[in-house]
């Protein structure tokens, strides 16, 4: 997959429109409703300018008495109370309306972008910062929200009291009405300007922002190596570049607004010291009333209010549109792995692997595998060897699936990987990894993974068989123990015996250690050791270890070798040969020999 940053396609806004509008669908009848209610706010507003006009030549007319006047005022005035308590009344429901549509549809996106985002390969999503996707995720359904319940139904609203007002100031005079336009032709050559140039500018700000985000998710996890090494200056300079950068970004949003809220703002006040000047002249000629020339004036200030507003809306409605960019970028982004249409579930894994004639490159033509064969048989311990980058992690990821091969063929039970849905593969499959990842939660909830159907026996014989026991006694409330963000309250080894008992209580058919012994304390590595000698004799184990001493059981080992297989054979077997095997075997002892010595 590309980086977003570099693979957002500029989008044309009928496109974004229409694709935008699927989302509304599901809640056309609300929306109907809301622009109903809308439609008479509107005309509410509308109709208060008029009457006011109405009221001064009403009280102006002397050929009616005081006491009548008066009579029509305090009535008028009753009127005008009772009709903003209606609008205000209806504005409230209407709102309600909007905003619960809106979250609805911020919902859906986000659980959209995540769903989607599970089924990318690992290598699609290794290749992306964290921080950009939390961006996509989160803040850009947030924006895309904000523009369905309130930019656009405003901006309908603002054109629609630009042409109910454009229809009553025709009725009134047209001659001034002309004149109150004469500023628009300004107007569209302002906007076109904008809309060229705003699209551009949010574009690059949604870009940096998922840099800022993507810098923090990144340096804030591993801020403990940056204070080890003493590179908290080289750190704050690194997050002021892109800080500034996002600076200058919303900054230049701020000078394309700057220019064109001005320009608006300069034509209202055109058109408005033009109707006053013709319409003083009217009334003294005698075509205009006093009252209507009020209204009038009311007009001219209302119908370039909303202009000036739809000017404010048309920049979130850029913004809006930027993020609907970026949100599409991420649906149409094509899995790199997904199941054939034939593919079939397993309905039992008997642990059988076979590699024939393997290549796998993770970049075109450099190979990382080249034609591994191998066969793995029920219940056997195979373990793979060899320096790194000799490719034995990346059989492990192949035989899950997490890449697909380029030549070759991997069979699973006979079967081709292939034709058998990651899924169902996976659930057969417990893997245990160097690096564990622990979610923030309690001890049962990591070994679980919110499993259910897992009762509280089968995750205390998983315990026990593995040996997490011994650390779950030392905690007061055992299982139910916090793990902190990323289970920093534990050590490596504890958090090793964890992610075991994880593995072992969904009784898998095939378990898959990489590096799983690596990095732990001696008294913990006792505890693993006594673990993994348990694990060998319950499903097939595939092991990938430097530490020689942890795999000398094996029924199986490979020695890898810049991506093939130069030696197999038990350990006894491969001893006998005296080839690379014998050497790092004896590298090994000759190491621990001397540290004992010491």
């Amino acid at each position: 997959m590309k980086d977003f940053n570099e693979s957002v396609e500029a989008r044309k806004d009928k496109h974004l429109i229409a694709r935008l509008l699927n989302y509304l669908k599901p809640y056309s009848g609300k929306f109907v409703v809301s622009f109903l209610l809308m439609i008479l706010t509107t005309l509410a507003g509308m109709i208060l300018p008029l009457i006011s006009g109405l009221a001064i030549d009403y009280m102006a007319d002397t050929s009616l008495e005081l006491s009548e006047r008066l009579k029509l005022l305090n009535i008028g005035i009753i009127g005008i109370f009772i009709l903003i308590v209606v609008t205000i009344t209806i504005s409230y429901f209407q709102q309600m309306i909007l905003q619960d549509i809106g979250q609805d549809v911020t919902h859906l996106m986000r659980t959209q972008v995540f769903e989607h985002i599970e089924q990318l390969s690992i290598g699609q999503i290794n290749q992306l910062p964290v921080g950009k996707l939390v961006t996509r995720a989160n803040n850009d359904p947030a924006n895309i929200s904000d523009m369905f319940t309130n930019t656009i139904v405003n901006l309908v609203k603002n054109i629609m009291s630009m042409l109910i007002i454009l229809v009553i100031m025709f009725l009134i005079n047209w001659q001034m009405a002309l004149i109150a336009l004469v500023s628009v032709p300004l107007i569209v050559i302002a906007t076109l300007f904008f809309r060229k140039y705003s699209r551009k500018a949010y574009r690059k700000t949604r870009d940096n922002v998922s840099n800022v985000n993507a810098f923090l998710s990144e340096n804030l996890s591993g801020m403990k190596i940056t204070q080890v090494f003493n590179q908290e200056e080289k750190k704050r300079k690194e997050f002021k570049k892109i800080n500034d950068d996002l600076r200058k970004s919303y900054l230049k949003e701020i000078i394309i607004f700057g220019v064109y809220r001005p320009v608006i703002w300069a034509s209202a006040m055109i058109a408005s010291i033009l109707s006053v000047y013709f319409g003083v002249q009217a009334v003294f000629a005698g075509t205009l009333t006093i009252g209507f020339f009020f209204s009038f004036y009311i007009y001219v200030g209302q119908l370039y209010e909303p202009v000036q507003q739809i000017a404010d809306q048309f920049n979130n409605l850029q913004s809006g549109f930027a993020s609907a960019e970026k949100i599409f970028d991420v649906l149409d982004t094509k899995p790199d792995i997904v199941d054939s249409p034939d593919a079939i579930e397993l309905t039992e894994f008997k642990g059988e692997i076979e590699f024939k004639d393997v290549w796998f490159s993770y970049v075109p033509d450099e190979w990382v595998l080249k034609g591994v064969s191998f066969k793995v048989l029920p219940n056997e311990t195979v373990a793979f060897v060899g320096s790194t980058g000799s490719g034995k992690t990346t059989i492990l990821q192949l035989i899950v699936r997490n890449y697909d091969i380029q030549k070759g063929e991997i069979l699973i039970d006979g079967i081709d990987i292939k034709k058998i849905k990651r899924s169902s593969l996976r659930s057969f499959v417990g893997q245990m990894l160097q690096d564990v990842f622990l979610f923030s939660g309690t001890i049962k909830e990591n070994i679980t993974l919110g499993d259910e159907s897992i009762t509280d026996s089968d995750i205390k014989a998983a315990s026990e068989y593995v040996g997490l026991d011994y650390v779950l006694n030392k905690l007061p409330d055992g299982l139910d123990h916090v793990v902190r963000e990323r289970g920093n309250n534990f050590s490596s080894g504890e958090r090793q015996l964890i992610s075991f008992a994880r593995a072992v209580v969904y009784q898998p058919s095939l378990m898959i250690l990489d590096e799983a012994t690596a990095n732990i304390d001696s008294e913990t590595e006792a505890i693993i050791q006594d673990s993994l000698n348990k694990m060998m004799n319950i499903s097939t184990m595939l092991i990938v270890a430097h530490r020689l001493s942890t795999i000398q059981h094996s029924d199986k080992i490979l020695v890898m070798s810049k991506g093939e297989v130069k030696e197999m054979g038990s350990h006894q077997e491969l001893l006998k040969q005296k080839g690379i095997y014998y050497n790092l075997y004896k590298l090994q002892y000759d190491k621990q020999e001397g540290e004992i010595n010491a």
